[in-house]
């Protein structure tokens, strides 16, 4: 999508952007089952990554994160650990880069298969994220936000979804934004489906991820 294509009324009127009692009520139910599945099927994995990570470089296994979410609101986002413990010593939080020295042998396997997200099931049943949606953005991001990007706070945050399976790594900042608000504004059930399918060939292809 380019700049000079937005406008007040595409943003005003975009069916996407009515999310609704029904449509927001499905969309749970399918989070609330999806996640619940997922993470019976993903125990032993969760598990098995639990120890590697703790054997590699001890405790903590998990890393969270603040985030915002729906209408602004912060929770913490959980992952597997896939860093050194000194990874953020400074307290700036920075996205890892191709070759990044501070994630683990360990780290790097589980980033190349997204099982580091795993834990984010536990959020989803929560109700802070969704399974797709746009990526959770840091407060700091937020700050910066425009009219445009801030309409990515009136839907919850998803483990996946456009700019996970549009090669992450490889989008600019501005880019993976418009594809957030691109998947609110045209958003539907089918959607998901089909990004939840495109997210599990980009885990086997190990598509924008370090």
């Amino acid at each position: 999508m380019h700049l000079e294509a937005v406008s007040a009324g595409w943003l005003i009127f975009g069916d996407g952007f009515k999310q609704g009692v029904v449509r927001s009520l499905v969309k749970r139910l399918l989070d609330v089952v999806g996640s619940a599945v997922l993470l019976l099927l993903a125990a032993p994995v969760m598990l098995v990554t639990a120890v590697l990570v703790f054997l590699e470089s001890g405790l903590p296994i998990f890393y969270r994160q603040e985030r915002v979410g729906l209408n602004g609101q912060t929770f913490n986002v959980i992952k597997f650990r896939s860093m050194r413990q000194d990874a953020e010593k400074d307290g700036t939080p920075r996205w890892a880069g191709a070759g990044d020295a501070r994630v683990t042998r360990v780290g790097k396997f589980i980033r190349k298969t997204r099982i580091d997200e795993l834990p984010q099931l536990l959020c989803v049943l929560k109700g802070d994220m969704s399974l797709v949606g746009p990526r959770p953005p840091l407060p700091e991001e937020v700050a910066r936000y425009g009219m445009l990007y801030s309409t990515r706070l009136l839907v919850k945050p998803g483990i996946t979804g456009p700019w996970q399976i549009s090669g992450r790594s490889d989008l600019t900042q501005e880019q993976s934004e418009y594809a957030d608000v691109s998947y609110i504004q045209d958003w539907s059930i089918t959607g998901d489906i089909v990004i939840l399918l495109k997210t599990v060939v980009a885990v086997f292809k190990g598509t924008g991820s370090y």
